[in-house]
């Protein structure tokens, strides 16, 4: 970068907070391999502190939680769409109305599985860009994805199985969705799909957030200079739209199993593949592509938009309190 990431912004660079210091303290929140050791909400870096693990979780936890509920409230339509189409068996005709069933549910769930996934991805990214060469850093984030995206799953499953049988209209609520799936199928019928959501959602996250990393680095090297919000926005999402299409067949089958119910339709992941190819053909699986590019492309702009401007946030109120308690300790 032309930006030397190494050299410490003076503090009174800091202080006065302009359009370029914004973009330093954006380069410090996120990228770890230029200031492995200094906790991303950190902002002073003439003081070498030691990698605070707590204190990077709980403020990508917070900036994790707030991206995804805003992409989820503004997006949820077009989901719906993309459920119903991926549902619908042969050629059978999808509704249109009610695209906004199930909001609030999944809104109550998408903050604490958005903040559990970012508050362990930064921190596991920091700690493995530490310990791997340079060369290696794309492993680093395929890695941190993967493992945020499993600690996740433990909300984001039940979240999605309830909002995926609101979209297909088996339930008007999630307290409803949540009291009969219970009773007809047990705890177990919270998690149906797991496996298959584990096989989609893993490598899209691994592989969404390497490209992110991935493109923001290069971008920085060839603009030899940090970027504004706006190119955030873009390249989270080209990210989120590559990774949207690659996975789509594996969205598919996460779909058919977990809005099947007490049905049993499929008996596992590789019986859907077979059923879906051998009643309905192959270009099934890639139902409802076009939303699903179109979600998760204007996703990951808002995403990824409103994650690295909380981060600058957070940032700014982290260093004003510490600035503060030395004014008075002066």
């Amino acid at each position: 970068m032309a930006m030397n990431a190494r050299s410490s912004p003076t503090k009174s660079s800091v202080i006065s907070y302009g359009l370029t210091d914004e973009l330093v303290l954006r380069s410090e929140l996120w990228n770890g391999r230029d200031e492995p050791r200094v906790a991303f909400a950190s902002v002073n870096a003439e003081e070498d502190k030691p990698f605070n693990f707590l204190h990077v979780l709980f403020d990508c936890a917070i900036a994790g939680g707030t991206a995804g509920v805003f992409v989820e409230a503004a997006l949820y339509p077009i989901d719906t769409i993309k459920t119903r189409l991926q549902a619908a068996h042969g050629g059978g005709k999808i509704n249109l109305k009610g695209l906004y069933s199930g909001l609030v549910g999944n809104l109550a769930g998408a903050f604490p599985a958005s903040a559990i996934f970012l508050g362990i991805y930064e921190p596991v990214k920091q700690k493995l860009l530490e310990t791997f060469p340079e060369n290696l850093s794309a492993f680093a984030h395929l890695t941190a994805g993967a493992v945020g995206g499993a600690a996740s799953s433990l909300v984001r499953v039940p979240t999605e199985v309830i909002k995926q049988r609101i979209q297909t209209g088996q339930f008007t609520s999630a307290p409803d969705a949540v009291r009969l799936i219970v009773r007809r199928e047990g705890l177990k019928g919270l998690f149906a799909g797991y496996g298959s959501f584990l096989l989609r959602d893993l490598p899209f996250d691994a592989i969404q957030f390497c490209i992110y990393e991935q493109l923001l680095l290069g971008y920085k090297l060839a603009a030899r200079r940090n970027l504004s919000n706006t190119e955030n926005a873009i390249v989270g999402a080209f990210a989120g739209a590559i990774t949207g299409a690659v996975t789509a067949p594996l969205d598919v089958i996460k779909t058919r199993l977990m809005v099947q119910g007490s049905a049993n339709q499929y008996k596992g992941i590789c019986d859907c593949v077979s059923t879906i190819a051998r009643e309905e053909g192959i270009s099934t699986l890639f139902k409802g592509m076009g939303p699903r590019v179109l979600w998760i492309g204007i996703g990951g702009s808002i995403f990824f938009g409103v994650l690295e401007k909380t981060k600058v946030v957070l940032a700014q109120r982290h260093f004003n309190s510490q600035d503060s308690s030395s004014f008075k300790l002066d």
